[in-house]
């Protein structure tokens, strides 16, 4: 899947597109406004890329505490720019 053809889906469907893994999953939910269904999907995973998804969505809840925590988890650095540009950065890493 492209970056566009993701894009898309968000505004075209209501379901998930099939052959996402589950940090795109949670991403895609993000998008539509569902905070929670996407940290439900990553809240239990320790691999690098899903802490690095689980950091950004603390940001975006706000909990900047967190988001550190989660950043160090995933070993990046706490992203400092506006969340939608790292939303963007991640959906990109992660097609």
């Amino acid at each position: 899947m492209t970056y566009d053809e993701f894009i898309s889906s968000i505004g075209n469907t209501d379901s998930v597109p099939d052959k996402l893994n589950v940090q795109l999953q949670a991403l895609w939910h993000d998008a539509k406004g569902n905070w929670q269904i996407a940290h439900d999907l990553i809240d239990h995973l320790e691999d690098p890329a899903s802490a690095h998804v689980h950091a950004y969505l603390h940001r975006v809840e706000g909990d900047l505490w967190n988001a550190r925590y989660w950043y160090n988890r995933a070993k990046q650095p706490e992203y400092k720019g506006g969340l939608k540009e790292e939303w963007e950065q991640l959906v990109k890493i992660l097609l």
